[in-house]
């Protein structure tokens, strides 16, 4: 294993206090950095804010303030969230700070130098709230932004460009040939894509006369850095690019640059090439997530359906937050976030599955044996099974951390917690302790009190001060069983005294959770059609609508780019489809007639309007339509000819 590990989350702009969105990235590199750490790495977590720019400005303008004063008093709110989030990241980069304008201008000049930045007219739309130039082709119908949807601004002037079309056809082959630079894959696919059109120059100017708010170019005093050019630089400015070449070699390149799928292009074809053009190696992996949505729809100030983190924790917890987030959202897909979800899965997890057993066992242990877990005797098969159980949910968690599956590390660890509780009705220590002449119940309280040890550290990265907790409660927050291994099962909680300080996690009270006392409610009919879907899952190979429903569909051309496997489920596929204006994950029972590999490329028909579902825990986000064939077999619905993803069908 490589001794460094180096990850980052793009830099905030700090035109407007965090949300859901920053809070996410920043707490998936936070649980990434402690688990390396864990492993005996040493790690630089990089994370910070974007000062720059016509959003910082405007921002500025709109309180009456100078930028530097506005960016100097919203950054505050980015690093006190972090404080309340527990995130323990290594360094925080301004892009106002000196360390980082001298490096952003001694690469502006480089690259003068080496006649790889003109200056040249130009004609063209601008998008504000994205900082970007768009040519008319990109363009929606009303010449709005191919990104955000809003109106663009038509610009014409003398700007500064960076020759980024030289290097079109290298990134093509580069990315072709480095299957683990982006991803998920259908990521690397979506730049591809974006690729086969020609690759323009990159304009890296902003005249002062249009925006002061920058960092000046060091070959002529009229004009700023495009904060895009500005902004990408900070990953290597922090680990020590031109001012400690000893530690930029110990941490550079990154092992995974954290973006959200809207910054997607930026960062893997803006800052490729610009690394290109240095001669700086490559990151070795870009990874992009995806939305919180709110419903159907992305989260956003504009529509007013924005989550602060502050208040969720607040209301919550900090760990209850911190483990909703990781655990319910598949890396490189989108997740719907709603209260009730939270409560819902709180309960479940953290209340009824992991904290019932570190009760049940504290409790018991108090009670029949002093509060010192003992020492075992003779083990049995129970012992055995239990024992693969928490071996395998280490095993997962690490694969799935390095293959960035997180939320199938944490279910993994609380299936190892479900099975401690059916450990403890086959056992029935309660009735053991009454008439136990082997002494059967010291072995069946050890082994519960070392499955939690084991589950505590698997978790401790998600959680860190619930499991601290919970090692308090089992007595072994020092001493041999702090430090035991977590993929070995030891005797090393033996002889600690165990703490009996009530639940590590109250159970939320859903009637008085929400607003206007209807989360009760709301879970009970989510807890109602949850079942329903696994029954669906079971005796119909697709999900099917009524002739009525029919006419409510909304039907769309759509294209898979990318099929997989649901895990525990032999008959669901889980796809990634464009349908147009956004990429979707749909779940579909058609494993058994089609394979993943023989997918992906098809042009199918999907209702879109559907509300987002769970099957077997997985976001499912429209339908697909499939014919059953009279012989027993199943064909998709699909397209004859080039039909592009997102036209009206019936």
């Amino acid at each position: 294993m490589p001794e460094t590990f180096y990850i980052t989350t793009p830099i905030y702009y700090v035109n407007d206090k965090p949300h859901i969105g920053h809070a996410y990235t920043t707490l998936l590199a936070d649980i990434l950095a402690r688990h390396h750490r864990a492993t005996g790495r040493k790690v630089l977590f990089l994370t910070g804010t974007d000062e720059h720019g016509q959003k910082v400005a405007k921002a500025a303008a709109k309180r009456e303030i100078a930028p530097q004063k506005h960016c100097d008093k919203m950054v505050k709110r980015f690093q006190d969230l972090w404080k309340r989030l527990e995130i323990t990241n290594d360094d925080f980069i301004r892009t106002t700070e000196k360390r980082h304008v001298q490096v952003v201008r001694r690469i502006l000049q480089d690259l003068y130098d080496k006649d790889l930045i003109y200056k040249a007219d130009y004609e063209g739309r601008y998008c504000v709230p994205c900082e970007r130039f768009f040519t008319d082709k990109d363009l929606g119908d009303e010449g709005e932004c191919p990104e955000c949807g809003r109106k663009t601004d038509e610009i014409v002037e003398s700007n500064y460009f960076f020759r980024m079309g030289n290097y079109q056809d290298w990134l093509v082959d580069y990315i072709k040939s480095h299957p683990e630079f982006i991803q998920p894959p259908f990521r690397a696919n979506e730049t591809l894509g974006f690729l086969r059109q020609p690759l323009d120059d990159l304009c890296i100017s902003r005249p002062k006369s249009r925006l002061a708010w920058g960092i000046e170019l060091p070959f002529d005093s009229d004009y700023v850095c495009y904060v895009w050019f500005d902004a990408l630089v900070n990953y290597i400015t922090a680990p020590g690019f031109a001012s400690d070449p000893e530690r930029f070699d110990e941490f550079w390149p990154a092992d995974i640059h954290l973006i959200g799928k809207d910054i997607l292009t930026t960062h893997t074809v803006y800052w490729p090439t610009m690394l290109k053009a240095m001669g700086v190696e490559l990151p070795k992996t870009i990874f992009a997530h995806g939305w919180w949505l709110s419903g159907s729809g992305k989260m956003s100030k504009s529509t007013g359906n924005v989550v602060n983190p502050m208040d969720m924790i607040d209301k919550h917890g900090v760990d209850a937050f911190r483990y909703f987030l990781a655990a319910e959202m598949s890396l490189g897909q989108d997740a719907v976030f709603s209260e009730d979800t939270f409560v819902s899965r709180y309960n479940s997890d953290l209340a009824n599955d992991l904290g019932n057993l570190v009760s049940r066992a504290v409790k018991l242990i108090a009670r029949n044996n002093d509060g010192i877990i003992p020492h075992p005797g003779a083990e049995t098969a129970l012992e055995e099974e239990l024992k693969d159980a928490a071996l395998s949910a280490a095993k997962t968690m690490d694969d799935s951390i390095e293959n960035m599956k997180l939320d199938r590390g944490i279910a993994a660890v609380m299936a190892a917690a479900k099975a401690g509780n059916r450990y403890m009705e086959k056992t029935a220590p309660w009735k053991l302790a009454k008439s136990d002449p082997e002494n059967r119940l010291d072995t069946v309280l050890l082994s519960v009190a070392e499955l939690l040890r084991i589950v505590s550290g698997l978790l401790e990265p998600v959680m860190p001060s619930k499991t601290r907790e919970i090692r308090e409660r089992l007595g072994i927050q020092a001493g041999p069983a702090s430090t035991a291994p977590l993929d070995k099962w030891e005797a090393s909680v033996a002889g600690a005294s165990v703490l009996d300080a009530g639940p590590v996690f109250p159970r939320i009270d859903t009637a008085k959770s929400a607003a206007g006392g209807k989360a009760e409610k709301q879970a009970t009919i989510k807890n109602k059609k949850e079942p329903a879907m696994e029954d669906n899952e079971k005796t119909n190979t697709v999900d099917l609508i009524t002739v009525d429903d029919f006419f409510k569909a909304k039907l769309k051309t759509a294209k898979i780019l990318e099929a997989e496997k649901v895990e525990g489920a032999d008959r669901l596929l889980r796809l990634q489809i464009d349908i147009g204006e956004e990429k979707r994950q749909i779940v579909a029972g058609i494993a058994q007639f089609y394979s993943p590999e023989n997918l992906v490329g098809k042009s199918i028909v999907v209702v879109s309007n559907l509300k987002p579902a769970k099957i077997r825990g997985v976001e499912s986000n429209g339908m697909l339509l499939a014919a059953r064939i009279p012989a027993g077999g199943l064909g998709l619905v699909t397209l004859d000819g080039d039909i592009p993803p997102g036209c009206s069908v019936g």
